[in-house]
């Protein structure tokens, strides 16, 4: 490990002791008054840029800014000039990077060529394309191209211009937060297994003891204090189908063994059962 110290100091402190001269160095503590004989300082050591460009477009759009030239009416005189000497130098310490610049540089010069060279008459009445026409429409969107990622730059992002707050929590202090739940929310999940309920939902199919006979002594129980009925008023809805199939039938029965008679006076007038004449019944 070389340690190197620069020790400052005025011009009469300097003469009264070397240490203390401006610029001496130290190395393990000895005084460094020379430069050794075998010191090897490689060429690329110590370099300084002053201006650092992204490639050709860059450089060119640099010069114009810099003198504000219009871009729509460059002098190419003078740009080429200046463009030239900016990779000239960059020849001599990367010439590696200077290919794409050599590119560029070539077709400056062809444009600047092509400006000498008089202007052909054009056959159709209309002006010849302007050399620089290319150019210009690749500086342009280049510079857009260009505004557009410094914009993206200058938005914040996590890490350059922000840290992210991380917080460690244990597992005692952490609380389990559940959602909110909505009455809307219970009913949809209600409605849901309704139907999950009625789609599993097993049919048992039972056989009803329902006796015609019993049917039959019931309506004669019913007619026995009454010269007649109504034919509807022999039924009971509320009991059922199956009840009301069976009250049906004992009329039936009753009306084949005449024990009663079911008559009506005319067409759609109500229909009456009554005992027929000579019945007997329990």
């Amino acid at each position: 490990m070389v340690e190197l110290t620069v020790i400052e100091g005025n011009a009469p402190a300097a003469e009264a002791d070397p240490a203390a001269a401006p610029g001496v160095a130290k190395v393990y503590g000895q005084l460094v008054l020379a430069f050794p004989q075998d010191l090897y300082i490689p060429p690329d050591a110590l370099e300084v840029i002053l201006e650092s460009f992204e490639g050709p477009l860059d450089l060119l759009l640099y010069l114009i800014r810099r003198h504000n030239l219009d871009v729509l009416d460059i002098p190419m005189a003078s740009l080429t000039r200046q463009y030239l000497s900016y990779v000239e130098g960059m020849r001599h310490s990367h010439l590696e990077l200077a290919a794409e610049y050599l590119l560029m540089a070539a077709l400056l010069i062809e444009i600047k060529s092509r400006m000498l060279l008089p202007k052909p008459s054009a056959e159709s009445g209309s002006e010849p394309e302007d050399p620089r026409a290319e150019l210009v429409r690749r500086l342009l969107e280049y510079e857009q191209m260009k505004l557009a990622a410094e914009r993206v730059g200058a938005i914040p992002q996590a890490g350059r211009d922000y840290t992210l707050v991380q917080v460690a929590v244990g597992e005692r202090l952490a609380v389990t937060r559940f959602p909110d739940v909505s009455p809307e929310d219970l009913r949809q999940v209600w409605v849901g297994l309704l139907s999950r309920a009625k789609m599993s939902r097993h049919h048992k199919v039972t056989r009803e003891q329902l006796s015609v006979r019993s049917h039959m002594t019931r309506i004669l129980r019913a007619l026995r204090d009454r010269a007649f009925m109504e034919f509807t008023e022999l039924f009971s809805p509320e009991r059922g189908v199956p009840e009301m199939v069976v009250t049906l039938l004992a009329i039936l029965e009753l009306g084949k063994e005449y024990l009663v008679t079911i008559t009506q006076q005319a067409a759609f007038a109500p229909i009456y059962v009554r005992v027929r004449d000579g019945s007997t019944f329990d």
